[in-house]
C-alpha cells in the first residue's frame, strides 16, 4: 500500500479525538501522536489529522468512500457514524449497491459506505467538482494523472449511463482514478452547493528529493493555482495540497530539540519546500 500519499483533516483542537473515534469505528490504530500532528493507520492507510485550528471546516467536497466487506459491515460503520452525525444520503440499496449511505459523522468528516466489489484499497478519497469546476472530473483527472508517475484512469460511468436526471448526460457520475499507486475518486455535480474545496481537507505528498518537490509544485500551481506557506498549494481546480519533502520529516524528528526547531522555524517562512535551506538552518 503507498503510504506516499494520504489525506489530512484539518482540526480544530480535536484531532485527538477525532483519531481516537476513527479507529474504534474502523478498527485502526493511531501511529504518530504529538499535539499538533495525529497519524492513524485505517485498512492498513495512513490518515494525518491536524490541530490548526477553526478557520476551515472540512465539507462534503472530499469525503472518503469506504469500501466494505458485506451489507453488515456497512451497517456496523453507519450505526457507529451516526451517533452525532447526519445522513447526506439515506442508508438503502441504489443502482450501484445494495446498501450505500453517504453520513457526514460529529467531527464534520464525510463518508461514503459501498457495499460492492472488494478492493485492495479500501479508503479512497472522492472529489465533488462543482460550481465552476463542475463538469471539469475528466478533465481533472487527466490533469493528476499526467502529474503524477504510475497513474491511470479506470472505471467512468457519466450520467447519461448511470440513470440519473437533473445532471449533464456528459458529466461523470462516478470514476477513480490512479496517482503514484493511490486510487481517487471524483464525480461531477451541478447543484448549487453551499461549499466547495477548502484546506479542511487536503492531500499530503511525500517526495523523495527537490527535483520531485519542484516537479509536483511547479505543474500543481500551473493554470491558475496558488502557492500557500509550509508546503501547502491549491491547484487550479481549488484542491489543496502539501508537498512535504521526507528529509523535513527527517529533520524535524532529530533527537536534539535545538536544531529540530531551528528547521520549524525555516519551514515557517517558506512556501514551497527547499530542503537545502532546511539542512543549513539544522546546521546552523
Amino acid at each position: 500500500m503507498n503510504n506516499d500519499i494520504f489525506p489530512c483533516l484539518w482540526c480544530n483542537g480535536d484531532a485527538k479525538e477525532s483519531a481516537e473515534f476513527y479507529c474504534q469505528v474502523f478498527g485502526g490504530k493511531i501511529t504518530v501522536d504529538t499535539p499538533v500532528v495525529i497519524n492513524i493507520e485505517l485498512f492498513g492507510q495512513k490518515l494525518m489529522l491536524l490541530n490548526a485550528g477553526p478557520q476551515f471546516e472540512k465539507n462534503p467536497s472530499i469525503s472518503f468512500l469506504i469500501n466494505c466487506a458485506s451489507e453488515e459491515n456497512v451497517q456496523h460503520y453507519w450505526d457507529l457514524l451516526s451517533e452525532g452525525g447526519m445522513a447526506l444520503m439515506e442508508l438503502d440499496s441504489y443502482p450501484w449497491s445494495k446498501k450505500y449511505g453517504w453520513i457526514k459523522d460529529k467531527y464534520g468528516t464525510n463518508w461514503q459506505l459501498y457495499f460492492g466489489e472488494m478492493q485492495e484499497q479500501r479508503l479512497v478519497p472522492t472529489l465533488m467538482f462543482m460550481h465552476q469546476n463542475n463538469g471539469k472530473a475528466m478533465e481533472a483527472m487527466e490533469f493528476y494523472t499526467s502529474t503524477f508517475p504510475n497513474s491511470k484512469i479506470e472505471g467512468v460511468l457519466k450520467y447519461k449511463d448511470g440513470g440519473e436526471n437533473g445532471e449533464n448526460p456528459e458529466n461523470v457520475q462516478h470514476a477513480q482514478f490512479i496517482i503514484n499507486n493511490y486510487m481517487l475518486s471524483c464525480m461531477d455535480s451541478s447543484f448549487d452547493h453551499k461549499f466547495d474545496f477548502n484546506e479542511g481537507i487536503s492531500l499530503v505528498m511525500m517526495t523523495n528529493d527537490q527535483k520531485e518537490t519542484d516537479h509536483l509544485w511547479n505543474t500543481l500551481i500551473f493554470g491558475g493555482g496558488r502557492e500557500s506557506m509550509c508546503g501547502w498549494l491549491k491547484d487550479r481546480y481549488g484542491v489543496s495540497w502539501q508537498i512535504v519533502p521526507k528529509r523535513l520529516i527527517e529533520l524535524m524528528n532529530d533527537t536534539d530539540p535545538a536544531k529540530s526547531q531551528k528547521v520549524v522555524q525555516a519551514m515557517l517562512k517558506m512556501q514551497k519546500i527547499i530542503i537545502a535551506d532546511l539542512e543549513a538552518a539544522y546546521n546552523s
